[in-house]
């Protein structure tokens, strides 16, 4: 009796009864067929002279291969006549491409079905499962649709069915090969699944429906939920970069639109509403999905202000209250890279001046012995418009004015106390409206809390970052980029499995952890 390793996934399946008691005597039908067509090929028959394909012994399932392969590339002799054009060029290359994938499908079926199992019975984990039928299946490779014939095993009690060949091979629940997999889930963290669809339709013989990419993404991303310790692993392979001068961690948050009732948001309606209509609830709301980089910076390159950044990796979550998963997150990313920096490399918080943010960080006994620094991109936006509010939209003195606190910023360590009486000094000067003088109180305030936060001088002097370009960046390719397109909306959830994708792509950790995937899943299966 042939024996089948013990394993947790048995790879099984539900099977009509009355389904395998009909089919009987069309199995052993298929497999005289299956018999038949193994048999040694007559090569001269079929106007081969090779001595080298008459002489080399070949398996029965090889010499089938190549005869398959040489029927399929016959096809194209009629393609492969007459005189040179752009067109002529055109069908050629897509006669040989279809002749290629064809014969690389029949290949590929051709050895698996000759791994498959045939005897009467089978054992699996000290169960016996008998031979009942040959389930075909559709397969999606990387050559395109593939039919397989597997042997399907059932006990004498009926109930779920055993395929041996799906697990051998790793497809257990699968329709799609692992390369396959991969191909759709990267692009798929870049585009929707409908231009995945039409851009695989063009550059690829294999051609998902998008409803089967979103399925894959699905499926992916709840592994991925699933495996809450791969960041760690793949983290455990990596090191600091070499020429490390200064570590710079940032969060941030985006604005996503979830498919989720919640308050409306925008200009107060200019038409009157009724009392029921004023209360209604918008069926979509706008929350803050939240990201975090790490930074390595090297030195300043001659000629420059700024550091040169070494490598960045990102951590980004879904809106939650709170935001707690990310930020414990980004603790172990910036936790790992701590234990990685030699001993005298200075550390940075550097975030944009959310009080939220800074309030988290003064909690947190792990940011204690960090550098903070306000973004300064941040810091010239407020400027700007404390700028507005006193002089004025476009106004030539609120230009210079702005100048010159910006300078002041950069080049002088007590600027923000200058920049403070600054602005009380053209507020008593100044008949601002009530309007403006609300705004300018707010930026006042802004500049007021974070004023301990903001040593540009300092920061440049020593060549760090005084910007948050990474986070920023973050939050625009990893979310805004894929996630806030026009007519767009999310659950929580589906965002997420998008979004892990696309965090490790950015990151540059797909590779590792693709790998991760594959090692883990058949150790599963």
């Amino acid at each position: 009796m042939f024996q089948v390793p013990p394993t947790r996934n048995l790879g099984r399946m539900r099977v009509n009864r009355q389904q395998v008691a009909g089919s009987n005597q069309r199995c052993r039908r298929d497999r005289r067929l299956v018999a038949s067509r193994s048999r040694p090929i007559n090569w001269k028959s079929r106007g081969v002279k090779s001595d080298w394909v008459i002489q080399r012994s070949l398996g029965p399932a090889r010499e089938q291969l190549l005869y398959r392969h040489l029927r399929t590339l016959s096809c194209t002799q009629k393609v492969l006549q007459g005189k040179l054009t752009p067109e002529q060029a055109e069908r050629v290359g897509a006669a040989l491409t279809q002749a290629t994938t064809a014969a690389w499908v029949a290949g590929y079926q051709t050895y698996l079905e000759a791994h498959d199992t045939a005897t009467p019975t089978i054992e699996v984990e000290g169960e016996v499962y008998r031979w009942k039928m040959a389930s075909p299946k559709e397969f999606l490779t990387v050559g395109g649709p593939m039919v397989l014939s597997r042997s399907l095993y059932q006990t004498d009690a009926g109930g779920e069915c055993y395929v041996p060949l799906d697990v051998a091979w790793g497809m257990v629940g699968q329709f799609a090969t692992v390369e396959v997999r991969e191909a759709v889930l990267f692009a798929v963290a870049q585009l929707t699944p409908r231009e995945v669809e039409a851009l695989l339709k063009k550059c690829a013989p294999f051609h998902p429906s998008a409803a089967a990419i979103h399925a894959m993404t699905q499926g992916m991303g709840q592994w991925l939920e699933a495996h809450p310790e791969l960041p760690e692993e793949i983290r455990g392979e990596e090191e600091s970069p070499q020429g490390t001068r200064v570590l710079v961690g940032s969060l941030d948050g985006v604005n996503v639109l979830l498919a989720e009732p919640g308050p409306k948001r925008g200009r107060p309606a200019e038409r009157p509403q009724g009392a029921a209509e004023a209360g209604e609830a918008s069926p979509t709301c706008y929350k803050n999905a939240m990201v975090g980089s790490v930074s390595w910076y090297g030195e300043v390159p001659e000629g420059e202000v700024c550091p040169e950044r070494l490598a960045s990796r990102y951590v980004s979550r879904m809106p939650e209250d709170g935001a707690g998963t990310l930020k414990a997150e980004f603790e172990r990313e910036l936790a790992d890279a701590e234990a990685k920096l030699e001993r005298r490399v200075p550390k940075i918080l550097l975030c944009d001046g959310a009080r939220s943010l800074w309030k988290y960080a003064d909690a947190k006994a792990q940011y204690d012995d960090y550098e903070r620094l306000v973004d300064f991109y941040h810091a010239t936006e407020h400027l700007s418009k404390a700028a507005e509010a006193l002089f004025g939209k476009g106004s030539e003195k609120g230009a210079r004015w702005y100048e010159k606190y910006r300078r002041r910023l950069q080049r002088n360590r007590h600027a923000v106390t200058g920049l403070l009486r600054s602005i009380d000094y053209y507020s008593q000067q100044r008949k601002l409206t009530s309007s403006r003088r609300k705004a300018l109180a707010t930026e006042r305030t802004f500049f007021e809390n974070n004023q301990d936060r903001m040593d540009y001088r300092r920061f440049r002097l020593r060549g760090w970052p005084i910007g948050s370009g990474p986070v920023e960046a973050a939050g625009k390719t990893l979310v805004k980029v894929r996630m806030c397109r026009s007519g767009m909306r999310w659950s929580r959830p589906g965002g997420q499995y998008v979004l892990s994708l696309r965090t490790y792509l950015k990151s540059e950790r797909w590779d590792t952890m693709w790998q991760r995937y594959k090692a883990l899943a058949q150790t599963a299966g």
